[in-house]
């Protein structure tokens, strides 16, 4: 199958996936003294975020991919089983299978970062295998909602949920519904898996579980085939951080995978990413080598993010049709993709500017707007009106110009980093959620009536009105067309 029909094809899969539940929560803040009472760093706390993580993030993945996801793990009966629990039917939009096991803790992964740095990581969590009858109760649901899948993946991290007897009852469901399973490996005793499809180690994971170096393409080749042999899987795909990935089968078949040069920013929950791509292009009818290289762009995308964070289709679409992205990304993206563009700028300690409107017909009034306020910032944002809000707004006849012909203007501007499309009358939830270090409008307003203004300065950042620039409107120059 070509590429692209792969990822059009992924938004019909269906992929179970089975493993182990993590909450992972990001506490930001700023550092500007050390501790008097140790040589440490004290962090002044500003925000905090929640994410879903491990088995969890590989489901998010999935249907941030467009393809519908099964979760199956277990929680424990606390907060964090709760907000996990929320965070996973938000992210992929159905009640995932996942009980509480009494008495168990569900693993809390806290980083705490200041500016790009991550100072600490501090886990709470239960690491010993699920009870036997919370074992059974699993396994029979996964039994009625593999029939409806088309993949299964295994997400191992080691923490009690794919205990040899969960892995053996998964691989024994696997073997009767026709299903691949797709491992994303702990630990070197690799044989509990034997039966899967293939496992997706990266290098270091795979020389610790065979021993054997991992440096060149053929030591890559020879150890994933002693790990096949020693297994009895099917493959093994090895991913290899910006050298891409290499696929060994079990038939003697060898694929190396190149990976284009960009720049890695956080590697945190890339073989999730990896694992997830893989089994949905596998459900969507792609060979494991095709798979395999929808996998390694989306693990070359994910990488350039900030944080646990996942691939969308539309991402996966234009790296496949933009040779340029190592260069860079695209302007315009969805909410969603800008949001995690601009996490990653802030962890770079960027300043990150935002202004909005409706910029039809590109004027010298436009460009001076946009010109000041970049000036203010090291990142800009514009929000742009979509055509049904500016017809709400402006009246029937407009805009002139299409949203999509709008934002090809504006991202060709140099000074403009980012465009993100809104349908609401006005900005505010994308001011809420960007949270700009800058508000920019011109100075036809007043602090008082620029939208979001108190938002901007309620966590710190300023408004700026921008001189305006005498005699240019759109409005003006449609009536000046029309005379």
């Amino acid at each position: 199958m070509e590429a692209t029909a792969v990822i059009e094809a992924m938004a019909s899969a269906r992929v179970l996936v089975v493993g182990d539940a993590m909450l992972d929560r990001f506490v930001y803040g700023s550092v500007d003294r050390v501790s008097p009472e140790a040589p440490i760093p004290v962090l002044r706390m500003t925000r905090e975020a929640l994410m879903p993580g491990g088995a969890c993030n590989v489901a998010a993945n999935l249907s941030a991919l467009g393809a519908s996801a099964v979760l199956a793990s277990v929680v424990g009966g606390d907060p964090e089983g709760g907000d996990l629990a929320r965070l996973v039917r938000e992210a992929i939009g159905a009640e995932p299978l996942m009980p509480v096991e009494a008495g168990r803790r569900t693993t809390l992964k806290t980083r705490y970062i200041a500016g790009s740095q991550q100072l600490l990581r501090a886990d709470a969590e239960t690491v010993t295998a699920i009870r036997p009858e919370t074992r059974a109760a699993l396994l029979d649901g996964i039994g009625e909602a593999a029939r409806l899948c088309g993949a299964i993946v295994l997400s191992d991290y080691g923490k009690g949920v794919l205990c040899r007897e969960m892995i053996a009852g998964v691989l024994g469901i696997a073997a009767n519904t026709g299903l691949p399973v797709l491992v994303d490996p702990k630990g070197r005793d690799w044989e509990r898996y034997r039966g899967a499809a293939a496992l997706t180690p990266n290098r270091k994971e795979l020389a610790e579980a065979t021993g054997m170096p991992t440096g060149t393409d053929g030591e890559i080749v020879a150890a994933a085939r002693a790990a096949i042999a020693a297994s009895g899987v099917g493959a093994i795909v090895a991913t290899r951080s910006e050298e891409g990935m290499t696929v060994v089968t079990a038939q003697g078949n060898v694929a190396h995978l190149r990976a284009a040069a960009r720049e890695v920013y956080d590697v945190s929950g890339a073989g999730d990413t990896v694992v997830a791509s893989l089994g949905a292009a596998l459900a969507a009818g792609a060979s494991l080598v095709e798979a395999a290289g929808i996998a390694n762009l989306a693990a070359g995308i994910v990488v350039g993010k900030v944080g646990t964070a996942v691939v969308r289709s539309e991402e996966l679409e234009s790296a496949l049709h933009h040779a340029d992205l190592a260069r860079g990304e695209a302007k315009v993206v969805p909410a969603g993709a800008a949001f995690e563009r601009i996490a990653r700028w802030r962890a770079q300690g960027c300043r990150v500017g935002f202004t909005n409107g409706v910029f039809d017909l590109l004027h010298p009034g436009h460009i001076s707007l946009v010109d000041q306020a970049k000036a203010a910032c090291d990142k800009l944002v514009v929000g742009l009106n979509s055509d049904a809000s500016v017809k709400r707004l402006k009246g029937p006849e407009r805009p002139v110009q299409s949203e999509a012909a709008r934002a090809t203007v504006l991202a060709s501007l140099a000074a403009v980093d980012l465009v993100v499309v809104f349908s609401e009358d006005t900005p505010l939830s994308l001011i809420e959620r960007i949270r700009p270090d800058v508000l920019v409008k011109g100075a036809d307003y007043t602090v008082e009536t620029v939208v979001g203004a108190d938002i901007v300065q309620a966590h710190g950042g300023r408004v700026m009105l921008a001189r305006l620039e005498d005699g240019h409107s759109t409005t003006g120059t449609i009536a000046r067309l029309r005379v």
